[in-house]
């Protein structure tokens, strides 16, 4: 099972073969990979470099290192989606061949906060706020929390259509046309964590989203709070 030396790093070449197993099936999706000095042993590698390409590929989220008791294989992410076009969860969900669906947490008419005011350029209008669980093939995979002003959507039937952005075009005439977003990683979350069904170790990655209309106008912030072994997300940069 050894490495084949060419002309890269070692390290390298180790990434390579940890990556190719865990590809193969040699070692599947949460399992305990075998200690740094049996793995060490079988790649014909020091435990320095072994231990050099575990750190990178736990930084690419390929597997995760838990102190004093071992590394394990991170499993591959169900949905892998681009953010510089603006999409439904509900169109992320079925474009990688799974059944979108939501369960209805709650919702409520809400004082809007000095932050929220100042979101929604609005001194006293109230909000609607909908907390929903997203599926995908019946299992939870996102957290979402909506604010909408009062007036943009009909209170009595937030919870009867998946897509907010349809809602509102046809009831208020308002058609979101961008985002401002803001990506942060939620490391714990009692009442999300427990929704979600996530072990206490597990991430999320949280998406803020401020939507507007052509016209700049603030109709719609959004909180969804992502399971990263289900969701990965990526953008194109592009040299100016």
């Amino acid at each position: 099972m050894s490495i084949k030396a060419d002309s890269r790093h070692l390290y390298l070449q180790v990434i390579d073969r940890i990556k190719m197993d865990i590809e193969s099936g040699l070692y599947k999706a949460s399992e305990k990979l075998p200690s740094e000095f049996e793995l060490s042993k079988q790649l014909g590698v020091s435990r320095a470099t072994l231990r050099e390409a575990l750190r990178i590929l736990e930084e690419e989220n390929v597997v995760s290192r838990k102190h004093g008791v071992g590394t394990f294989v991170n499993p591959k992410p169900i949905v892998s989606s681009g953010i510089e076009q603006l999409t439904s969860v509900t169109y992320m969900i079925e474009q990688a061949g799974k059944t979108a669906g939501s369960q209805y947490y709650s919702t409520e008419l809400i004082e809007p906060t000095e932050e929220e005011k100042s979101k929604f350029k609005s001194n006293d209008q109230e909000l609607i706020k909908i907390e929903r669980v997203r599926t995908a093939d019946g299992k939870p995979v996102v957290f979402c929390i909506d604010k909408v002003p009062r007036g943009l959507i009909p209170i009595e039937a937030a919870h009867q259509e998946d897509s907010l952005f349809k809602m509102m075009e046809e009831y208020a005439n308002k058609r979101i046309s961008y985002a401002v977003t803001y990506i942060e990683p939620v490391s714990y979350h009692e009442k999300i964590y427990d929704i979600l069904n996530c072990d206490f170790e597990q991430s999320l990655l949280l998406l803020k989203q401020m939507h507007y209309t052509e016209d700049d106008e603030p109709v719609l912030y959004s909180l969804n709070y992502f399971r990263s072994d289900v969701f990965s997300f990526h953008v194109l940069r592009k040299r100016i």
